[in-house]
C-alpha cells in the first residue's frame, strides 16, 4: 500500500490549467469543500488524487453524450487515462507505489471506485438528471475489474 501523503483532495481536470510558459499548473488546493478542515488535511493515498482525475476524463465524455449528444472521439478516454497513468508512473517515486502492476492497477480501481459512488450521492442530491454519468462510470468499471 502507498505510504500516506499530503494529497490535493479534489484533483480534476477543472483542478489544472495550461500556463503561457507550456507547463500545466496545478490549481485550488483546499481539497473537497463539503470536507471538514481536519479530514481535508489527513494524509491519505496519492492514488485517491489520480483516481479522481482518471474519473475526470469519463465524466467528460460521458457528460458530452449527456448534454451535447456528442460522443468523444473513440479511445479518446482510454489515451487520457493511459497518458495520466503513464505520466504519474514514470515520474513516481516507486517506494510510494504498491509493489507490482497488479497492485497498482487494483488500488486505482477501488479509489475510482470512491470516487464514482461519491459521484453519485453528489449529482442525486444537486443533479438528478446527471446521475446518469457515475452510473455510465460504475457499470463499466465493473465491467472492466470483473
Amino acid at each position: 500500500m502507498c505510504p500516506p501523503s499530503r494529497m490535493h483532495g479534489d484533483f480534476l481536470r477543472g483542478q489544472v490549467i495550461w500556463a503561457a510558459g507550456g507547463d500545466w499548473v496545478v490549481i485550488d488546493f483546499e481539497g473537497e469543500p463539503a470536507r471538514s478542515l481536519p479530514e481535508r488535511r489527513r494524509k491519505r493515498s496519492p492514488l485517491r488524487d489520480l483516481a479522481g482525475m482518471t474519473r475526470s476524463f469519463s465524466y467528460a465524455a460521458d457528460a458530452s453524450v449527456l448534454l451535447n449528444g456528442v460522443e468523444p472521439p473513440a479511445g479518446w478516454v482510454d489515451a487520457c487515462r493511459g497518458g495520466f497513468v503513464d505520466g504519474y508512473l514514470s515520474a513516481a517515486d516507486e517506494r510510494l507505489l504498491p509493489p507490482s502492476r497488479s497492485g497498482f492497477d487494483r488500488l486505482l480501481a477501488l479509489f475510482e471506485l470512491e470516487k464514482l459512488v461519491y459521484e453519485l450521492r453528489y449529482e442525486t442530491r444537486n443533479r438528478p438528471e446527471w446521475a446518469s454519468i457515475p452510473l455510465v462510470g460504475l457499470l463499466r468499471l465493473l465491467e472492466t475489474t470483473a
